[in-house]
């Protein structure tokens, strides 16, 4: 990590170096399987894990976590901003791994705009400069915020320049609406998932590049009758038990068009702390679902 920090300060232009020089593979390997590690939460102010609230804010922790993740086998690759994606590339820990770049950061967690998702993180350039392998967009849907007109503007023409330059474009749409005290909730239902997976699936110019992040909800077969998509999985806030989460994903890992889990907390920091463990644990069920 001091090097990491010199390197920082004194050497800017390694980073680009290093991405020019990154090994990279091909989005799908034979399985037609993904499993993504997540941690692009701390750079929307989201820093919570179960009772800590300040579990992502030690950035030597996260990125300790993060390097165990991506040295387990099975482990496909991160989705992160580009401050934790490029203390990774001088690490060596984007080797041969695939590579999404967050996009949208805007919507901070609590704000008063937090609907209004601004594009903050990566633009399609700066992924197609570091030679990543795509762009993941936040996409939340409330019909009583005008916000989220932008943030559909915004998320389509994303869509479209990730397309022509031929990456993923990783959408990932919750319909939403505010508490009475203000606090945007997320409805997850079947009725509110598939009704955000057709407007999602609708963004851009082309859909040939899109895919969907979508939470794991009840009658997710529903859910995956409304897209022909490829779709991973994500992990959410793990307040379930473990066994109770992979037992939720393992059964949503067998429906058609779901091609693996794109997690963060639920991994990084499991209940014992033991983050190769879930990492594998989940790993098993992705390889399992091929």
């Amino acid at each position: 990590m001091d090097d990491v920090r010199e390197i920082r300060a004194r050497h800017p232009e390694v980073v680009a170096e290093a991405a020019a020089r990154r090994r990279r593979r091909p989005l799908l390997g034979d399985s037609g399987r993904l499993l993504l590690v997540a941690a692009d939460h701390p750079a929307r102010g989201a820093l919570g894990v179960r009772a800590q609230h300040t579990a992502m804010a030690d950035r030597v922790g996260l990125l300790t976590r993060l390097r165990t993740a991506l040295a387990r086998p099975g482990v496909d690759g991160v989705l992160a901003t580009a401050d934790v994606l490029e203390d990774l590339l001088l690490l060596g820990d984007l080797e041969g791994k695939v590579v999404v770049a967050s996009m949208n950061r805007g919507g901070l967690q609590g704000a008063a705009f937090e609907l209004d998702d601004r594009f903050t993180g990566y633009d399609v350039p700066s992924i197609v400069a570091a030679g990543f392998d795509g762009g993941k967009m936040l996409t939340r849907i409330d019909l009583a915020d005008p916000g989220t007109v932008r943030t559909l503007e915004a998320c389509g023409r994303a869509v479209t320049e990730l397309a022509a330059a031929r990456l993923m474009a990783m959408v990932e749409p919750f319909w939403s609406h505010r508490d009475a005290d203000g606090r945007v909730r997320t409805v997850l239902d079947a009725d509110a998932v598939v009704r955000s997976v057709t407007v999602a699936a609708g963004l851009g110019g082309t859909s040939a590049h899109t895919w969907l992040k979508l939470p794991v909800v009840e009658d997710m077969a529903r859910v995956m009758a409304a897209t022909t998509l490829p779709t991973l999985l994500l992990g959410g806030d793990p307040s379930a038990a473990p066994a109770e989460t992979f037992a939720t994903w393992d059964r949503a890992l067998a429906l058609p068009g779901v091609r693996g889990l794109v997690v963060g907390r639920a991994l990084l920091f499991p209940p014992d702390g033991d983050v190769a463990a879930a990492v594998d644990a989940a790993a098993a069920l992705v390889r399992g679902a091929s």
